[in-house]
């Protein structure tokens, strides 16, 4: 089972990998992210050239032998989704014997996880449902190369987590989910709109239940009991009990 709490900031000291620490140049390395597989994203920050202003990039790194997290795949989603909404722009990627990494440049906003959102949760609720539904309407289904359908995702469960999983729900509407709508992957404005979505690993087409079921779970996760309401709203949808419920097993089990 997924254990979404281990996903975080990390804690005390984090080894710089040596492909991170070139990417940086003389530039400041601060690790923001350690995600459930292992995962690291750091920040890099410095002097942007020319302009005498800080600029910032954002690297994440892969240990070599790790399994379940595809820096390439999310390149080539990255790549794809930029010409519809605003996702983070691939800088380099690359890889060596000891792991793999992807930089991307920086995009304005904070994270709906960050301080300043988690004491407005209910605002921050409204951005993710709103940033999610702009998400679903601007990237075209017909165009995208990506899947992320139920049935090819419970064809890897085993045999028992397909009987604990239930029979898939008929589709409500397909769209091109973003695969981990989780709160932590909306960036909010100052002023409380969505400002973007990064973290887009598993993009494809799926019901658009697939991203709301996770991403209405994960407030609570990050916010405490009772703001769900506010992110349908924002949404535009009522909740839909039966497909909720399946695809947080779905989330869970996969």
């Amino acid at each position: 089972m997924r254990t979404p709490t281990l996903a975080c900031v990390p804690e005390g000291p984090v080894a710089v990998p040596d492909a991170v620490r070139r990417l940086a140049g003389d530039d400041a390395v601060t690790p923001v992210w350690r995600n459930v597989l292992g995962g690291l994203t750091f920040r890099i920050s410095g002097p942007a050239a020319g302009s005498g202003q800080e600029a910032e990039r954002f690297v994440k790194w892969v240990t070599a032998g790790t399994s379940g997290l595809d820096l390439d795949g999310e390149a080539e989603r990255l790549a794809w989704a930029g010409a519809y909404v605003t996702v983070p722009t691939v800088l380099e990627r690359g890889r060596d014997a000891t792991g793999t990494w992807l930089a991307t440049r920086a995009l304005p906003g904070r994270s709906a996880v960050d301080p300043v959102w988690v004491a407005r949760p209910a605002a921050a609720a409204r951005a993710v449902g709103a940033g999610l539904r702009a998400l679903h309407d601007a990237l075209p289904v017909a165009d995208c190369p990506f899947t992320w359908g139920a049935a090819e995702r419970s064809a890897r469960l085993s045999a028992a987590g397909r009987r604990d999983l239930g029979e898939v729900p008929a589709i409500d509407r397909l769209v091109v989910c973003h695969g981990d709508a989780c709160a932590p992957n909306t960036l909010i404005d100052d002023d409380g709109t969505w400002s973007g979505h990064v973290d887009l690993a598993a993009l494809g087409i799926a019901d658009r239940w697939a991203d709301l079921a996770v991403a209405s779970m994960s407030l609570g996760w990050n916010y405490g009991d009772g703001y769900e309401a506010e992110f349908f709203d924002a949404y535009g949808i009522t909740p839909d009990a039966e497909r909720i419920a399946f695809y947080r097993r779905l989330f869970q089990l996969d």
